[in-house]
């Protein structure tokens, strides 16, 4: 205890207004922080939200004051901004995180950050600066991690208080930083996961943090190495291992081997990393080893943190060397991969070091079939160009998942109008991972808000490759209208936001400010019917789409291609059931108008009984003159499409141009279309239980 204690007091920090110099009677004190790498220190967004929008904005300085000294910092990256109504809000949502520039603190002694989510329960501190007691000061007490709720890790025991959010949260057991102090909600605390770092690559600027993490392993790595070193984390660490385990990574290879993975260009994406460590995963436990994880890896050395504790999955056997050899092959196909993918880009000094330990730590203890491997693959890194000539050297090898699915599940209403949520990942049709749940519910008009943020959190773990993750949205029929398709990743008044926060004019487009529908597969599925097992007409009629050709019919009787009521009556129930059931099976409902509803609603809910998996539908409102166009337009669609898959790439080509004025009108294309593309014998998702509501947000401290 008193060894971490002494390596975590130099890292913290106070943030306090900026000035001349620090005076604790003017109680400009805000709260606490911690460096992370020289330069660099992290606190909670509340913190320094104290300071206002200038602050906010990167336009005033907040001050800090450490050991070395009092100087100035600028936020560089923060995690939520809040809305310029609510500057000085009382409440802020996770991941409350805040990432700023000191200047003049290169020389400050660093934390080492925890590489992924914590082990619960776990042995705590808590550290920081508080007046809790009356005068200003360090202030430290020893909790439990004991568990976790949605984005927060729960603390008892000892439990932040004023002035100490924004301070580290140590690991007792492993000797790392697996959190920030956040606050207080009824007897429990609060923290931050340093995981949520991840969630700031994504801002504008976001590719910083890989500088960050750079010279948070070099310093740690250089401290290690100093001659007639001081304690450090690394030696603390050390003691803290088992030196009797076998076949587990020690602290000092870690620090080796993330040095080394630091002078790498970064990866591109998180797909990048999980497919590599997929394959090592797969190689080492030597079966067909399906992993579909959550995590949301954005570093080499977050990818080799998921092969810890590989070991614990070897039930055939539990041979314990599994950690070390998968880390080791992990490690030589980084080295690879780097070399092929990015030729040039890394120096041939350093990468010479790296393989040079790779190979020496594999002769000491890698199995000798693991070891050949990484002879083979360091032997590509030394002749690249023929390993691009001769492909992939290991045939044994499971390949790595090409990606994933996004669903999204938004359930019939309780609590009075509210629909519970829930985002998941899907991997070959089969293997669900669930990302996020909202039990409580929210109401219609809060849906796009609330499922944003793990939409895109889900999208950017189901990219991989070149596979582009599809949404498949799961909807009450009341639903059906929603216009998910135009949905964005990021509000819109972020996308005409400048660097600091105004609005104003911009031709800023990309992948993440586009409607979700212009670029990707979005799919509308009948919740109510996939909580039950397919009928015949069902499997028969998707079977027949599946192989086309497709023909258009229309959804009501009454409604005809013309756009027209045939003779003013509206079609029966069972009419329409008689004349959707005798249609051909490959025909597919058409209606120019939403189906959430009115006569639209009942005619959605025939065509579903008469086991029609496909419809299209006009959403929006319109003139009946209109109707016309649409149905030319459809037909023209499904002529086009020939079978259901066929559908995707014209429907989201209408799409595009639909929604630009000029191709629209040259086209003749009118409305927004919907489209139902629901096959059967898919895994339901639908039918589960409701968990209790999550507890109320944590008090800041």
């Amino acid at each position: 205890m008193s060894a971490l204690e002494d390596l975590v007091r130099p890292s913290l920090a106070r943030i306090v207004a900026p000035g001349d110099g620090y005076a604790p009677e003017r109680g400009d004190y805000w709260g606490s922080g911690f460096f992370i790498a020289p330069g660099w220190l992290l606190t909670c967004a509340h913190v320094v939200g104290k300071g206002g929008a200038e602050v906010w904005r990167s336009r005033s300085p907040v001050g800090v004051t450490w050991q070395g000294g009092t100087t100035t910092g600028e936020v560089m990256l923060a995690k939520p901004r809040p809305e310029p109504a609510h500057e000085g809000r009382a409440r802020w949502e996770f991941p409350d995180i805040a990432l700023v520039r000191v200047h003049g603190a290169d020389d400050a002694p660093c934390v080492w950050l925890s590489d992924r989510a914590p082990t619960i329960p776990a042995p705590v501190s808590l550290h920081g600066w508080s007046r809790q007691t009356g005068a200003l000061g360090l202030r430290h007490g020893v909790g439990e991690a004991s568990g976790r709720d949605g984005k927060a890790l729960l603390l008892t025991g000892a439990l932040p208080v004023e002035g100490l959010s924004g301070g580290p949260v140590v690991d007792l057991r492993h000797g790392s930083v697996i959190g920030m102090n956040k606050g207080v909600r009824q007897s429990e605390g609060a923290a931050v996961p340093v995981t949520a770092l991840r969630e700031l690559h994504d801002l504008r600027g976001g590719d910083i943090l890989h500088d960050v993490m750079r010279e948070h392993d070099l310093h740690h790595l250089a401290r290690f190495n100093r001659p007639g070193a001081d304690t450090d984390w690394t030696r603390v660490q050390t003691g803290l291992h088992d030196p009797g385990t076998r076949g587990l990574l020690n602290p000092a290879q870690r620090l080796h081997l993330y040095g080394h993975l630091a002078q790498l260009p970064p990866p591109s994406g998180p797909g990048e990393i999980a497919d590599l460590v997929q394959e090592a995963k797969s190689r080492v436990v030597q079966s067909d080893f399906r992993s579909p994880f959550p995590e949301d890896p954005r570093t080499w050395r977050e990818g080799a943190a998921l092969l810890h504790g590989l070991r614990d999955l070897g039930a055939k056997g539990g041979r314990p060397e599994l950690d070390l050899d998968a880390v080791l092959l992990y490690a030589a196909k980084v080295a690879r991969h780097t070399v092929l993918e990015r030729p040039g880009g890394t120096d041939p000094e350093r990468l010479r070091d790296f393989t040079r330990w790779i190979g020496e730590q594999a002769v000491l203890y890698a199995q000798p079939v693991i070891r050949e491997d990484i002879d083979r693959l360091l032997g590509d890194v030394r002749e690249p160009a023929v390993a691009r000539s001769a492909g992939p050297v290991l045939a044994r090898e499971t390949p790595a998942r090409t990606g994933a699915d996004v669903v999204v599940d938004i359930g019939e209403p309780v609590y009075g109008e509210r629909y519970p949520l829930s985002v998941r990942l899907l991997y070959d049709g089969r293997d669900v991972t669930p990302l996020y749940t909202n039990d409580l519910g929210v109401r219609r008009h809060e849906l796009q808000e609330h499922l944003r943020e793990p939409l895109a959190e889900a999208l950017r773990l189901g990219d991989r490759g070149e596979h582009l993750a599809v949404v498949e949205a799961f909807l009450p029929r009341a639903l059906l209208d929603e216009p998910i398709d135009e949905w964005r990743l990021v509000p819109e008044r972020d996308v005409a936001s400048g660097e600091g926060g105004e609005c104003q004019e911009t031709d800023f487009f990309d992948e993440q400010s586009m409607p979700l529908g212009l670029r990707r597969t979005v799919l509308l599925r009948d919740r109510r019917r996939n909580t039950k097992a397919p009928i015949p007409e069902w499997r028969r009629r998707w079977t027949a789409t599946a192989r086309g050709p497709l023909s258009g019919i229309p959804l009501r009787g009454e409604s005809t291609d013309t756009g027209h009521e045939s003779d003013g009556r509206r079609e029966s129930r069972l009419g329409t059931f008689r004349r959707l059931s005798g249609s051909g099976d490959g025909c597919v409902p058409v209606f120019c108008g939403p189906v959430g509803s009115g006569a639209g609603r009942e005619a959605m809910d025939v065509a579903l009984a008469a086991g029609h998996p496909l419809v299209l539908w006009r959403r929006d409102g319109h003139d009946h003159d209109e109707c016309r166009a649409f149905h030319r337009s459809a037909a023209r669609l499904l002529s086009l499409a020939g079978r259901a898959e066929g559908l995707h790439a014209h429907v989201r080509d209408q799409r595009i141009g639909a929604s630009d004025p000029d191709i629209a009108l040259s086209e003749g294309l009118t409305g927004r279309i919907a489209v139902l593309f629901d096959p059967p014998d898919r895994p339901p998702y639908g039918a589960e239980t409701m968990r209790p509501p999550p507890l109320a947000g944590p008090r800041t401290a």
